[in-house]
């Protein structure tokens, strides 16, 4: 009997290979690309433990500054959200007027900040003002007094907010200053635990960021 023509079985065969040799490639492709990810999963997670090493260092070299000259009453720290609060007490009664004795604090860390903002174009600083929930009995209009107007607990806060953040400033230049971000929340973001009515709601929260 005549043999039938193998040039079907060869195509054939070619055709497995080059499907082989296809599946390899994609296979090689997905490697390549799930590796990718992790290594640049990895790397992230690299560069935001460095990131919150140099902002924890920051935080503690300023908390030794502060707790040596005594004013460890006016300022708690938090190195795991990186963020300093600024209590009450660093206020005139009622005002946006820093103390004299919170003055003298800042002026022992003012340095430190700077240094912080001009290391890295990415660090910001995030100042934000909030109160209790106990409503302005009378609009205050005595500037020189208070050192701001208010009628509400809003303005209130965005007020000491910014008079925090200049004493952050100091003399940086413009283009430094403006990472330094102010915004003021009132009484609508409430210390979790506490009541709204707690005084400790009365407090300016400085956020420290390198993203």
């Amino acid at each position: 009997m005549q043999k039938k023509p193998s040039e079907w079985i060869s195509i054939a065969d070619l055709m497995s290979g080059v499907m082989a040799v296809v599946m390899l490639l994609l296979v090689i492709s997905v490697l390549q690309n799930t590796y990718a990810e992790v290594k640049h999963k990895q790397e992230m997670e690299s560069s935001q433990k460095n990131e919150n090493q140099k902002i924890e260092s920051l935080l503690e070299d300023i908390q030794s500054s502060v707790t040596a000259q005594g004013a460890g009453n006016l300022i708690d720290f938090n190195l795991e959200q990186s963020k300093i609060t600024l209590k009450d007490n660093i206020f005139a009664r009622g005002s946006a007027c820093i103390t004299p004795e919170a003055q003298m604090a800042f002026k022992n860390i003012e340095d430190k900040i700077n240094r912080f903002l001009q290391q890295s174009s990415s660090a910001k600083i995030f100042v934000e003002g909030h109160t209790d929930n106990i409503p302005v009995s009378k609009p205050v209009t005595d500037y020189q007094r208070f050192c701001t107007v208010y009628d509400d607990n809003y303005t209130l806060s965005a007020a000491r907010a910014r008079e925090a953040r200049k004493l952050l400033v100091g003399q940086l230049d413009s283009s430094i200053a403006k990472r330094i971000i102010v915004a003021g929340y009132g009484d609508s973001q409430p210390i979790k635990g506490i009541s709204p009515e707690d005084d400790a709601n009365r407090r300016v929260e400085v956020r420290l960021s390198l993203k």
